[in-house]
């Protein structure tokens, strides 16, 4: 974007500065011309991401008034621009800006360097990292190393920062995508929300399931009593969720090495998937307690990584990108005797059958945790309640069922009509 004076001369170009906001507020009516990267976005959204002083008001005020003009022509906020047009900006007055943003910090060498490692693609639209774990994507309450602090160092020859479009938890390690520029962002995010892209993982898991390849399909909500830091199976009020899971290989019947693949974007969804059918992810104690630990010299971190990421290019073709696993994860598949090389399955655009043994394990597994639930429920009300009264014996069976149906468990069988005849005696 360049700013052109108002006696149309070329003026300085105000983008230059990492920041990607002009570097005063004018006095001087100024002119500027659209760029490629903000073709088709409105004229409102145009003023919030290159001059963030501007509010929302003061745009509506400039648009009533007939201040705001591109070619020449009035506009409204609304507007969708395209590149090459240009938008005259009426004088900005100090009183009526917002405060300018603080800029952030400068990044340490060291920092620098770590963000420079972590790169393992590059092309004019997308950077692809391999995130550490341990290392969150994006800051939060105390926390402050993550990756969105990173960004300034990954411009290259670029005068802006590239853009978050999607997250790893901070445990979990692998491939990241990054968008280069506000046109890839928009186009990587809507192929991120379509469920075009796809994202594999690996991930080593308690047990081995029954079935080599299946769907888990459960909804998620986040859980009350956690204040939204973990996550729960809730079929009345959660979001839907699908994961898909194929077996890479058996570590006799303590553990499997499995491929894992989110149909949706839900927080930890394959975190909770995987301990919903009875086998946690290795290193998981938020979701599998006490009984997700391999016992010997295995590491005690997660074993969940995002080795792959396939996506269509901006530019044309698709990205498809593996990312190396972290030590503690090698060192793991080394103990094991597992070979990184031989974990490549050949990406299946289907999906994967929903079993009934796995719609039977997922039953079974929910309604233990239930019944862990209210076994904690009943001791907390003290020793002065009557057992009998209260009728557990008749609603244990009726609670286990209850547990069965939240997971969509149906019945075998022909239904039963109203004059159908009863079965004998058990």
């Amino acid at each position: 974007m360049r700013t052109i004076g108002w006696d149309g001369r070329d003026a300085v170009d105000i983008m230059n500065d990492k920041s990607n906001k002009p570097s005063k507020i004018s006095d001087d009516v100024q002119q500027f011309s659209v760029d490629q990267d903000d073709d088709g976005i409105r004229l409102d959204r145009w003023f919030k991401r290159h001059i963030p002083q501007v509010s929302f008001a003061m745009v509506s005020r400039w648009s009533r008034t007939g201040q705001l003009r591109v070619d020449g022509k009035r506009a409204d906020p609304g507007l969708r621009i395209t590149p090459g047009q240009i938008i005259r900006v009426p004088p900005i007055e100090q009183n009526d800006s917002r405060p300018i943003p603080k800029s952030r910090m400068p990044l340490s060498d060291a920092q620098i360097s770590k963000a420079l490692d972590m790169v393992i693609y590059r092309d004019k639209s997308a950077i692809i990292i391999n995130k550490p774990p341990g290392l969150a994507t994006q800051g939060g309450t105390k926390m402050t190393q993550h990756v969105d602090g990173l960004l300034d160092a990954l411009c290259y020859e670029n005068d802006h920062r590239p853009k978050l479009v999607h997250r790893l938890d901070k445990d979990t390690s692998g491939a990241l995508l990054l968008a280069r520029t506000a046109n890839s962002a928009s186009h990587f995010a809507k192929h991120f929300a379509g469920r075009s892209a796809r994202k594999i993982y690996w991930a080593i898991v308690m047990g081995v399931p029954d079935i080599d390849d299946g769907i888990i399909d459960l909804a998620l909500a986040k859980q009350p009593s956690s204040g939204g830091e973990k996550m729960q199976v809730d079929e009345e009020n959660g979001q839907s969720a699908k994961s898909r899971y194929r077996i890479i290989e058996r570590i006799g019947n303590r553990a499997a090495w499995v491929e894992l693949t989110p149909y949706s974007g839900r927080t930890h969804q394959l975190r909770v998937h995987m301990a919903a059918i009875g086998h946690p992810i290795v290193g998981d104690g938020k979701y599998g307690g006490k009984e997700c630990f391999l016992t010997g010299e295995i590491s005690r971190k997660m074993h969940l990584h995002a080795r792959r990421i396939r996506i269509a290019n901006p530019s044309g073709g698709k990205l498809d990108v593996r990312a190396d696993l972290p030590e503690h994860f090698a060192a793991t598949m080394e103990a094991l005797g597992l070979v990184a090389a031989e974990g490549d399955l050949p990406i299946d655009e289907g999906r994967g059958p929903i079993t009934k043994a796995i719609k039977k394990k997922i039953a079974k597994n929910h309604s233990k945790n239930i019944r862990k639930d209210q076994r904690g429920a009943r001791r907390s009300r003290g020793d002065g309640l009557n057992s009998k009264k209260s009728g557990t014996k008749g609603k244990k069976s009726d609670r286990i069922a209850s547990g069965a149906n939240k997971v969509g468990v149906k019945k075998s069988g022909p239904k039963k009509g109203k004059g159908s005849p009863k079965k004998g005696g058990r």
